[in-house]
This record gives structure tokens, C-alpha cells and sequence, in this order.
């Protein structure tokens, strides 16, 4: 049966009491928990917001360094290591971009009352799953078949 869970705002509540928050200081859900309880919910929604907090502050600052360093060298080589260097951090801050989009479909799914279930088989995901990639969509089994899938397309 699925929940639903109002998101207010995109700030994680870890900072408040746990009343507001929904779950005790020191929580991390176990599978001895009935499944995506609301206190579970609760502590997905703020690590997901955390998660998402910490890579929009990666950007804010590469987006800072970027302009703060985007001088020209006189020496070619100087120049050449500072524009790889740019390049690699664009290329991480690219991947944070896309990493914030799967956090933010997956709060979509907490509000839906969706998080935590397969979206292929609609079983649970588990608890472990989702505490190592709480982005996770697939359980194992089916995260292992289309895996198999990709392996053989690729063959």
C-alpha cells in the first residue's frame, strides 16, 4: 500500500526536533520497521534533501571558481592544464546536475507514495538497497536483469 508525503519545502529538517522531522536523532531505518512507514519516509525525504542541498553548493562553487579563474595564461601549458581542469570540473558538475534530477524524481515519488517500490515489478526495493542509492528505482532482482539485458545487447 502505498503512502504519501507532503514535501514543503526543498530544505532537509534534520536540523529540527524530531517531532517536526518525523523520526528519532541517530535514526536509520531497518528492515525490522513495517515498510516505507512514515518515519522511514521521513528520513528518505531528508537524505535525499541533504544530498541534493550538498551538490547544489558543489555547483554554486564551481560556478564561482569558474569565474573567478577564467584568466588567460601567458604560458601554453598553464593555459592548457587550467582548461582540462575546467573541463573535468564541468564534467562533474554535469553529472551532479543529473544525479539532483534523479533526487528530485525520486522526492516526486515520496509524494507520491511511490518511493521504496520497484518500478518494474512494484515489490519493495529493501531498506539496504535504498540506504547505499536511495535514488534507486529497481530492485536487485530486476536491477540484475537489466543489467543481463544490456550485456547481451552489447554482445
Amino acid at each position: 500500500m502505498s503512502k504519501k508525503l507532503v514535501i514543503d519545502s526543498l530544505e532537509p529538517l534534520t536540523n529540527r526536533p524530531a517531532k517536526e522531522r518525523g523520526y528519532p536523532d541517530k535514526y536509520v531505518p531497518t528492515d525490522a520497521e513495517e515498510y516505507m512507514s512514515l518515519k522511514q519516509l521521513c528520513y528518505f525525504r531528508d537524505l535525499l534533501l541533504q544530498w541534493r542541498k550538498e551538490l547544489e553548493a558543489g555547483n554554486l562553487s564551481t560556478m564561482h571558481d569558474l569565474k573567478e579563474n577564467s584568466t588567460i595564461e601567458a604560458d601554453l601549458t598553464d593555459q592548457a592544464t587550467l582548461e582540462y581542469e575546467q573541463t573535468l570540473e564541468l564534467r562533474n558538475r554535469d553529472r551532479a546536475r543529473k544525479l539532483i534530477n534523479k533526487i528530485d524524481e525520486a522526492l516526486d515519488r515520496i509524494r507520491d507514495g511511490e518511493f521504496g517500490y520497484c518500478q518494474e515489478t512494484g515489490d519493495p526495493i529493501g531498506i539496504g538497497r535504498l540506504l547505499a542509492r536511495p535514488i534507486a528505482t529497481l530492485s536487485i532482482e530486476a536491477k540484475r536483469r537489466q543489467e543481463r539485458k544490456e550485456v547481451s545487447y552489447a554482445g
